[in-house]
């Protein structure tokens, strides 16, 4: 009778560490956003990140967006898209440098939206390296949103 439950035992796997170091660095990113800590949310990002917002034009090295969101945040102004639902996986055992995530947010404007990214193990601990927040536009609306798009331009 042992035996089967220690097999079963051993089978359950512990958490991952680095997934919850991966979490902790997301969910630094939305508290430090939320209370327009630019010092804080800024110093999450690797130099050379890149931030993917939701316009077409929202491309931008860590520079360019700490050039739109400083101002922001230094009026007090900030943003809050806490995670809902997330998945972080953490590249193969032989590097368990870079991490890719994916998570559902919630937002008092925007409602449900998405982000996803590249996070990258340095010196310093995990930093972003790309950060892509989009909405979720249900399939069966896609058309009509493309079309109010078409019509705009």
């Amino acid at each position: 009778m042992l035996a089967p439950l220690l097999a079963l035992a051993l089978s359950v796997q512990a958490p991952d560490p680095a997934v919850a170091e991966v979490a902790a660095v997301l969910d630094r990113l939305n508290a430090a956003s939320t209370a327009a800590d630019g010092d804080a949310y800024f110093a999450l990002f690797a130099p050379e990140a890149r931030f993917i917002g939701t316009d077409a034009t929202e491309h931008w090295t860590l520079d360019q967006f700490r050039a739109y969101a400083g101002p922001h945040f230094a009026r007090g102004n900030g943003w809050s898209y806490p995670a809902t639902e997330r998945t972080i996986v953490i590249a193969p055992i032989d590097c368990r440098c870079i991490a890719w995530f994916e998570e559902k947010l919630t937002n008092a404007s925007y409602g449900e939206t998405r982000g996803s990214g590249v996070l990258r193990l340095t010196a310093d601990g995990w930093k972003i390296e790309q950060y892509v927040l989009s909405f979720a536009v249900p399939n069966d609306r896609a058309r009509q949103v493309v079309e109010v798009i078409r019509d705009a331009e």
